[in-house]
């Protein structure tokens, strides 16, 4: 593995890229606030070399995450679109319907389910369960789900989650994603399916779409990948074989960052152990 150069900033790099595909929660805000220079950086890019296509693992389509950044205060001109693994995932939903689906989630997310015409049910009657996250992620824990989770498997039943994230950090706080309860029915023997990053249906999308913004083809020797999650970001950087700016300062920071900084030794072997590579390392986004 090769280890990552370490930027200074987005700047003396943007040169080599004619688009971005940046990660959102954890890179641009943490879900409380948005990150000034990380939004700066995006926007400067998107003025002077192309479009920024904002990538999310978010279990909802695009249109009320527009909603969310704009109660960040993300500024509008810091991103050219956006693709959710919500957008992704309900392809695979329209697939399944009418089902019916055991569906787990906070209500927040049920905009993933409008119009797609699917019934609901308890896990008795599912022919498929649907999961975008815990239902209270404030206090469940995935093994709050096991006993329902057996019964599941016992069943044969397929798990569709919206959101392969293991954890995001909400302010000070890591909170558990669908992916960890996906995670969970895996490992009780049951099959899983997902859309969202490090899958390949998200790249495809975002790739579309940074190349109708950019009106050509993309070569993608110069698509860049922004994002601080090893399992999801730079594991579906890698997986597509596109460059990859890990962000440290995200869910890996009590790892990464130091008293004097960014610590090199860690980055590296985070990426060792999980058998990864980064093309290029900062503690946090700027210009």
């Amino acid at each position: 593995m090769t280890a990552p150069q370490l930027a200074a900033g987005l700047s003396p790099i943007s040169g080599a890229y004619d688009a971005l595909l940046c990660d959102v929660w954890g890179v641009i805000h943490n879900g409380r606030e948005s990150f000034p220079a990380a939004c700066d950086a995006l926007a400067r890019y998107r003025t002077d070399h192309g479009p920024v296509i904002l990538i999310s693992n978010a279990p909802r389509p695009h249109g009320p995450i527009i909603e969310q950044l704009e109660a960040l205060g993300v500024p509008r001109d810091a991103w050219t679109e956006i693709v959710t693994s919500g957008d992704a995932t309900r392809v695979l939903l329209a697939d399944r319907a009418p089902g019916p689906a055991w569906l787990i989630g906070p209500d927040r997310d049920w905009p993933l389910y409008e119009g797609l015409g699917l019934e609901t049910s308890d896990l008795a009657e599912a022919k498929f369960i649907s999961v975008t996250g815990p239902y209270d992620d404030e206090n469940d824990e995935p093994g709050d789900y096991r006993d329902r989770f057996i019964a599941a498997v016992d069943r044969g039943l397929e798990l569709i989650c919206a959101n392969p994230d293991i954890v995001v950090q909400r302010g000070d706080r890591l909170i558990y994603c669908g992916g960890a309860l996906a995670q969970l029915y895996e490992s009780l023997g049951g099959k899983v399916i997902m859309a969202g990053k490090p899958y390949p249906a998200i790249y495809e999308l975002a790739l579309a779409r940074a190349a109708a913004a950019k009106g050509s083809e993309l070569d993608p020797r110069r698509v860049l990948c922004i994002g601080d999650g090893l399992p999801t970001d730079i594991r579906g950087a890698n997986a597509r074989g596109l460059d990859v700016l890990f962000v440290a300062n995200g869910i890996h920071g009590a790892e990464t960052i130091g008293p004097d900084g960014l610590n090199v030794a860690a980055i590296n072997d985070l990426l060792r152990q999980d058998g990864l590579s980064a093309t290029w390392a900062m503690a946090d986004l700027v210009w």
